[in-house]
């Protein structure tokens, strides 16, 4: 984009704002204000110069460079839509989004983040969330951001640096952590994980707060120590591209095929299929989320003891317990 172009700017600056008034209408920032500020100051734009939006044939892509000004003001309007923007397609397979704006607020204040707080990202994507953790920490060293894609890293960190931020970006395996730069008070995960690593935990202070993606929930885990971490869900749904690297296979989606029809339009009994696949048939699985009153995500939650893993509903004592990979 054209530095001097003062309409796109005069338009994202529009655009930032209203995206700040529809965030902070949804209450998103009740609980913690400080992040208006940040969401207000980072632009959104200077992270995604191009992204994709699904069309009548596939993906259409809009680029901050077009030719067309009309093309350029769809570009800088989209940048600002409260939604999911993808950003990196390969053979049709979507490999890195930056994620909805409202959804980064509702997991930037469930993080609970502290000034002087160091901060680990799992998931780089286009750095704009870590500039978000920049800005509202006011230093660029405490945070660590981490992706297993180079070109992906290194777009982060040109992005980060257009917007005057230059936090740490590492190349690597999320799922590893970043030991160098450990200990950790916060980690944030901004891709789907099938387990809890454990080498998150050891990279972690006691009572550090981890927050990830998981079975499309949003868990949230308090630190003990290296070998224990608990903690629930938060009550809404999330949809995250899957974290790539090792040998990690995505497990396949469990079907309700043979269940009442009511099941297969139930999100949060979805939910318990994703969280006990391999563990409950999907017949178990509707027959206690039944009898326990259709609980929503948030009355479920993980315990990492030791060794073991495990997901529970209501009680990680309780009767109703399934073990994690």
């Amino acid at each position: 984009m054209d530095a001097h172009d003062t309409g796109i700017e005069a338009l994202a600056d529009a655009a930032r704002a209203e995206l700040v008034r529809e965030i902070d209408a949804d209450g998103a920032w009740a609980d913690d204000p400080v992040w208006r500020e940040a969401f207000a100051a980072v632009p959104r734009h200077l992270f995604v110069p191009y992204y994709y939006v699904t069309g009548a044939r596939g993906y259409e892509r809009r680029w901050c460079e077009s030719p067309d000004r009309e093309a350029r003001e769809r570009w800088v309007r989209g940048a600002y839509a409260d939604v999911p923007l993808a950003t990196r397609l390969r053979d049709g397979e979507q490999l890195s989004s930056s994620s909805q704006p409202s959804l980064m607020a509702r997991m930037l204040v469930a993080l609970r983040v502290e000034d002087g707080d160091r901060v680990l990202e799992v998931g780089a994507g286009t750095g704009y969330n870590a500039a978000l953790l920049a800005h509202r920490l006011g230093a660029d060293d405490l945070v660590t951001t981490i992706d297993l894609e180079p070109e992906i890293t290194e777009s982060a960190r040109q992005h980060l640096a257009a917007a005057g931020h230059h936090p740490v970006v590492v190349t690597g395996d999320g799922a590893r952590g970043v030991p160098e730069r450990a200990p950790f008070d916060r980690i944030i995960a901004t891709c789907e994980l099938p387990t809890v690593p454990r080498a998150w935990l050891a990279q972690c202070r006691p009572g550090a707060r981890v927050l990830t993606p998981l079975a499309t929930g949003l868990l949230t885990l308090t630190v003990r120590d290296a070998e224990h971490a608990e903690g629930p869900f938060l009550p809404g749904a999330a949809f995250f591209v899957p974290l790539r690297g090792g040998r990690r296979a995505q497990p396949e989606a469990v079907s309700p095929a043979g269940l009442p029809r009511r099941a297969h339009e139930q999100e949060p009994f979805r939910f318990l299929l994703a969280l006990t696949r391999g563990t409950l048939d999907p017949q178990e699985a509707y027959a206690l989320w039944e009898r326990e009153g259709e609980p929503e995500r948030g009355r479920y939650g993980v315990t990492v003891a030791g060794g073991h893993a495990w997901t529970w509903l209501d009680d990680p004592q309780g009767p109703y317990a399934w073990p994690l990979p």
